[in-house]
This record gives structure tokens, sequence and C-alpha cells, in this order.
């Protein structure tokens, strides 16, 4: 029999128990020896978030804690730097090893790092068994050996690739509690975090069991048609599953598996959405400094106005609060304020809307969906909005330019998502809910006019695109 000695899982984003090969490989190492359930409440990643992910994160970690104490079992949920907590918690059950899920982000990289040394110097191994990716990022090669910077190449090898089957739940019981004096000394009990959501902000069930719950729901009721709905914010026809995903409360593997004994085009398409997450996170690890500068760093080179002077910064505050006068996008950022979540084609309306017509930086926006979005995904999120601000792996960039009006007229034509999130346009007419100022009846009162001609910010962002083609033409 091999020797097992008490092991320690570091949960991060994979906060459940099923398809868990971490867990799974914690509890062979550990035997009956038991494992020590951990989470560190990192204050580099607690600091910036904001409050929709905080009051998330922090109510799926009362729900992974019930899912243990139902055994009678513990999450231990620790504050502070890893370095110095997961050598203390190792040392408190004199563990030989501490498992985790790959981290491919840039921080997560370089933090796994540190802890790893940290472990090493008192004999405790890290180690990496499995991701928050069906296929991890790094794996999917083209002909020549490099990875790929445009996402339908990369799907179909993707595809091709595959994926391993779920991992099964974990039958081992033995899980180890932080007691005695010994521990007691070297980790004081420390309480799952307490958030105060803002008023009117209201987020969606957290856990594995929520998780599971609304996919099935989605299986049953919406994928069949997801191909045809999921473009229309107006109807429930997308799966909510983003921040499942976003924390592990769900792996896409399991997911994968589901869909895979489905035949119809919504279950194909919803395939192909998951491929999209896994290509940016593949773009992300291969190019970590797009995180916060262009992946195309020829477009740095554009353009935008100072947000600190007006009118950007009226405009930009504007934006921030869903009052520019063009209601999908209103709708979309009050969406955001009150869920956490945001459809994703207003995503592109809105970002669009941003880059284009107040013709402000990318980051900007970024920034704001991060801080506001339950689902807040580095990967995706950065690289949603280089996709439309035409710096990431968009094959036809900057001259794409979304018409808000057009764009509301065509995915909501009834209105009906624009009314729920934007109440003062209620009783206006189907015809003009999308263009309330041409109205006879003149605007709601409280709706405000549009803060700016949407044509005419459109031939000006397709004027300084000009500028940045011609100063590359001239370097070449």
């Amino acid at each position: 029999m091999p020797e097992t000695r008490p092991a320690v899982m570091w949960f991060r984003r994979d906060l459940r128990l099923a398809d868990n090969p971490a867990l799974l490989a914690a509890c062979a190492a550990a035997g009956e020896d038991g494992v020590l359930a951990v989470f560190v409440v990192d204050p580099v990643l607690w600091g910036p978030a904001g409050p929709s992910r905080r009051a998330y994160l922090a109510a799926s970690l009362r729900s992974l804690h019930a899912s243990l104490a139902a055994a009678g079992r513990t999450l231990h949920v620790l504050h502070g730097d890893p370095v110095e907590e997961l050598p203390r918690a190792a040392s408190a059950v004199g563990a030989h090893s501490v498992h985790v899920s790959a981290d491919f982000g840039p921080y997560g990289r370089a933090r796994d790092e540190r802890v790893e040394r940290a472990l090493a110097d008192q004999g405790v191994a890290l180690e990496r068994l499995g991701s928050p990716y069906a296929v991890a990022p790094g794996q999917i090669l083209n002909g020549s050996g490099q990875g790929y910077s445009v996402y339908t190449p990369f799907a179909r090898a993707w595809a091709d690739h595959g994926w391993r089957a779920p991992a099964e739940a974990p039958h081992h019981d033995s899980w180890l509690a932080l007691h005695g004096q010994a521990a007691e000394d070297a980790l004081p009990e420390v309480a799952l975090p307490e958030v105060a959501l803002p008023g009117g902000l209201d987020l969606p069930e957290a856990g594995e069991q929520a998780a599971q719950r609304r996919w099935h729901a989605f299986l049953d009721e919406a994928v069949r048609d997801y191909d045809e709905d999921r473009d229309r914010p107006g109807v429930d026809g997308t799966s909510r599953m983003s921040v499942h995903l976003k924390w592990g409360e769900i792996h896409p593997r399991t997911m994968l598996h589901d869909l895979a004994r489905l035949r119809s085009t919504g279950a194909a398409t919803y395939r192909r959405e998951l491929a999209w997450r896994e290509f940016y996170a593949d773009v992300l690890w291969r190019n970590p400094a797009s995180a916060r500068d262009y992946l195309r760093p020829e477009l740095a080179a554009m353009r935008y106005d100072d947000p600190s002077a007006e009118p950007a910064a009226g405009h930009l505050q504007a934006w921030r609060e869903g009052r520019t006068g063009y209601p999908i996008v209103d709708a979309g950022i009050r969406q955001l304020r009150a869920t956490g979540w945001m459809h994703n084609r207003v995503r592109m309306i809105v970002a669009s809307f941003l880059v284009k017509d107040l013709h402000l930086e990318w980051q900007h926006g970024a920034r704001h969906f991060l801080h506001w979005l339950v689902d807040g995904d580095l990967a995706s999120n950065q690289h949603g909005w280089q996709w439309v601000a035409g710096s990431g792996t968009d094959a036809a960039p900057y001259f794409r330019v979304f018409n808000p009006t057009t764009q509301g007229r065509r995915f909501d034509p009834d209105g009906r998502y624009v009314r729920r999130w934007v109440p003062e346009l209620r009783d206006v007419a189907d015809r003009f809910v999308h263009e309330p100022a041409r109205d006879p009846a003149g605007l709601p009162l409280g709706y405000p006019a549009p803060i700016l001609d949407h044509a005419e910010q459109r031939r000006e962002a397709l004027s300084r695109y000009e500028e940045v083609r011609n100063r590359s033409g001239e370097r070449r």
C-alpha cells in the first residue's frame, strides 16, 4: 500500500465536490489520514472585486461549506496572502501535499509559483491537476506548433482534440478539521465573509446544487431553441451558466458530456459558445499582457478622448448610469447594476457605444464591467472588449460600429427588454421604443435625449481609424 499522509485541498475556481480531479487526487494522497479543505480570501483579488462578485463568492463558499457540513466536515476560509496561509495550513495538519486545479491567469500563475516555492521550503508539494477548462490553455496547436489567434480554426481543433469524461465525486469521507491547541495557534478560525449588497442588486442563487438545477432546466427547456433565442435579450433564451462556470460550481467538461447526447442546432451552437470561453483563456495564457494592453499594439495609437475632461467625462458618467438616451444601451447598463449580469448581445452593443460613439478606450468599460459583473472573468471580459474595440482577435476589426437603434429594433423588436429595464419607456409605442426622441408625443418624463448623434460619431470613429491605418502604412 502506498504511504498516505494528510493532504490539503485548496479550493479556488472549483467550488464543487463533483467532477473535481484535484479533490480526488487529494483524497487519494491522504487516504484515511484526511483532507483539509481550505479557501484563501486573497486581498489581491478580493480588494478590486466589486460588490456583485464579492457577494456571490461569499454565497458560493457558504454553499460549499454546507455541502461539507452535511457530512460533518468543514471548509476553512482563511484571509491573507496564500504564500503565507498555505504553508501554515499544511504545517498545522502535517500535510505533505497541497492539491489545486491549475490556474492559467497571469496573476494566478505567478502566485502559484510563489506558493510552490514556499511549500517546498517545508517539504510540501503543490500538486496541480485539472483546470477550469475542458481543454487547458496551451494544448491546442496549429500545424506549425503555434497557438491560434482566430476563433474558428481554434474551435475546430478544440473539438477534434476532445476532452476527458467527467470525474466521479469523491467517496472518501475523511475530512480534516483544524482543531487542537497547536492548530488554533497556527490558524485561528475565520468566519465566512459577509458582503452587504447595494440596494436593488439581486444576484442569482450560488453553489454547486444551484448550478446543476440551472443547467438541467436549460437542457430541458431552452437549449433546443438556443440558436434562435440567444440573441434576443427580451427572451429567457440563454443558460445563465457563466457565473457558475466562473466559480467552478460546474465544470465545462460536465456540460459538454451532457450536450454530447443532444443533436439539436441549439446544442451545437452552445458548444461553440463554450469554445469561445476556452479560446479567450488560451489567448490570454499566450499573451498575458493583453489583460491590460492591446493584443494588436498598432491600435494603441488610436486617438481617444480624455475621460477626465468634458464632454467625455459627462458622457462616461451617463454611460455608467444608463442615461445615454439610447434605450438598448441604457437597458443593458441598468440590467448590469440590478443583477450583476448583462445579456451577451447587449454587452457588445454597450461596449461598441463606449468605444466607437463616445471614443473612450476599451479599458474604461472593461473595468466597469469587471466591477459589477457577477460572472466577471478576466479572459472573456478583456478579450470580449478587445474584440469590440478591434484590437483583439476579430478578423474584421475597427470598422464594425454597432448602431444601437437598429440593433435594438433587430434583437428586441417589441421592446420587451428595454421596457423591463428602462421603466420610463414602458408606455412608449413599439415603433418609438428604441428611438423615443422621435415620438411625436415627446420624450417620457425623466428619460434623457440622446447625448450625441450616432451617425456623426460613427463617421468620427472611422476617421480616427483611418489615421491609424495611414500611420501604420507610413511605418511599413
